[in-house]
């Protein structure tokens, strides 16, 4: 080969050696930012300095301050959790990769040596991966669907752990909600017990009564203690999630779970939205179409496996320079790639039915769960319009009663008893309608649109 070629080729692999910049692993992170923002309400931030560090420290120092809601809670959890910061960089592998399989593999050079009988022989070779070359295309996409599975999966790892944050904050302040009802309770009942205490040594109550009412403080103080058991897991639970450790731990929550909505979400096309929007959806049709293209690759390189272009100059003692090239070459008399194109094949078909049992899975869940979400809708409602309205009711005409030495005080005590009862199931319905609210939105994607909320007032019939 002429001298002019050796030189053109030695210089195209130095000038493509130049062009190969630094690689930014966060580069990809803006996309999945802005998808979990659009998500969650919340923005994740990737963390990769000291200064990064110190900014997010303020931010969750200022916004532990006040007493933590739910979107505070969210935005804490989206910068400040070390597991989620963690997988925040396998987009940064995935970058890596992608920027990695749109560049040649570095051409081999080689020299050679010998000497004997007065004469030196002197040979310089340099090669390149010609089949590489001829399959970078094919390569490079097939390593962008790899990086689009990577930045689904980071963006569901986010909306998983934004969910898990949601249920354990709506679980920490119902038992934070519930312990203020139960020690309320708790006095009440020692009270009541003291009461009758009074009542029986004076003769005016049995030792059944007393017996009755001592037992009914006894359950109502371990009430108070199953309720203080309540609030610390919970608490915790909640504090790992916002990766929250030291003096963070002693944030305060609100006193009462958020009021139920003046509507619950009216969505006739549930199972459209999960479709559309689901992470777990897009990366199954994602990996379907990587699969696809990695049968393209094990066709295109059925039987070319192995070719590889080289250069070489030979110096010999008292003999002319000699110039050549040499072409290498997989022959295929052994192994013609059908088991790489049938094994190909196989994981695509397999990746279809993926897609599939995704797709049917998640109009499921979006079925489940939005009428699971309606029906504790329809629970709290009935606690808050109509059930505590009525124990109010029947308190105050029991109390009129009593006034009026129309009842008894054991009258009296068993009404405070079943209107704490009353009060409890209603909290309990409050704090599931929440949870299911928390589900839903990750049953769909995403919270729903604002187009499909109905804003007009319900009222109870």
């Amino acid at each position: 080969m002429p001298a002019f070629l050796t030189r053109a080729a030695l210089a195209g692999a130095v000038a493509l050696l130049a062009g190969c910049t630094a690689v930014d692993p966060g580069a990809g992170f803006a996309q999945v930012a802005a998808g979990a923002r659009e998500r969650t309400g919340a923005e994740p931030r990737l963390l990769r300095s000291e200064a990064d560090e110190r900014a997010v420290r303020d931010t969750v120092r200022a916004l532990l301050a006040q007493p933590l809601n739910q979107d505070a809670a969210l935005r804490i959890a989206l910068v400040n959790h070390p597991g989620l910061q963690a997988s925040y960089w396998e987009l940064g592998v995935a970058q890596a990769d992608l920027a990695q399989a749109a560049r040649l593999q570095n051409p081999g050079f080689g020299f050679k040596r010998t000497s004997g009988g007065g004469t030196v022989e002197i040979e310089r070779s340099l090669t390149l991966n010609l089949a590489q070359a001829l399959t970078l295309p094919l390569a490079r996409r097939l390593e962008s669907a790899r990086f689009e599975a990577a930045r689904l999966g980071v963006l569901a790892a986010i909306e998983r752990h934004a969910a898990d944050t949601r249920r354990a904050w709506v679980e920490a302040v119902a038992a934070r909600q519930g312990l203020d009802y139960a020690r309320r309770v708790n006095a009440a009942a020692e009270a009541s017990a003291e009461l009758t205490g009074r009542m029986a040594r004076s003769g005016n109550a049995s030792a059944l009564d007393r017996a009755r009412e001592q037992a009914f403080h006894a359950e109502a103080a371990a009430g108070v203690m199953r309720a203080e058991q309540q609030v610390v897991a919970s608490r915790e639970r909640l504090a790992r999630l916002l990766g929250l450790w030291g003096k963070q731990t002693a944030f305060t929550l609100p006193a009462h779970l958020p009021a139920l909505p003046a509507a619950p979400l009216d969505l006739a096309d549930a199972e459209r939205l999960a479709l559309a929007r689901r992470t777990d959806v897009q990366a199954a049709r994602q990996a379907a179409a990587s699969t696809a293209a990695t049968l393209g690759l094990s066709r295109t390189t059925r039987f070319v496996n192995v070719l590889e272009l080289g250069l070489e100059r030979k110096n010999e003692s008292g003999e002319p320079r000699a110039h050549g090239y040499e072409v290498a070459l997989e022959l295929p008399l052994f192994d013609w790639g059908g088991a790489r194109v049938a094994r190909a094949e196989a994981l695509y078909m397999q990746s279809l039915r993926r897609v599939a049992e995704t797709a049917v899975n998640a109009r499921s869940e979006a079925r489940e769960h939005y009428l699971a979400y309606r029906s504790a809708w329809d629970l709290a409602r009935h606690y808050r319009d109509q059930i505590l309205p009525l124990r109010k009711k029947i308190s105050a005409e029991v109390l009129l009663r009593y006034n009026g030495m129309l009842a008894s005080p054991f009258e009296l005590l068993l009404d405070a008893r079943e209107q704490a009862g009353a009060v409890h199931a209603a909290i309990e319905a409050q704090k599931e309608f929440w949870l299911q609210d928390a589900a839903l939105q990750l049953a769909l994607g995403g919270p729903a649109p604002s187009a499909t909320i109905n804003q007009q007032e319900e009222h109870a019939p």
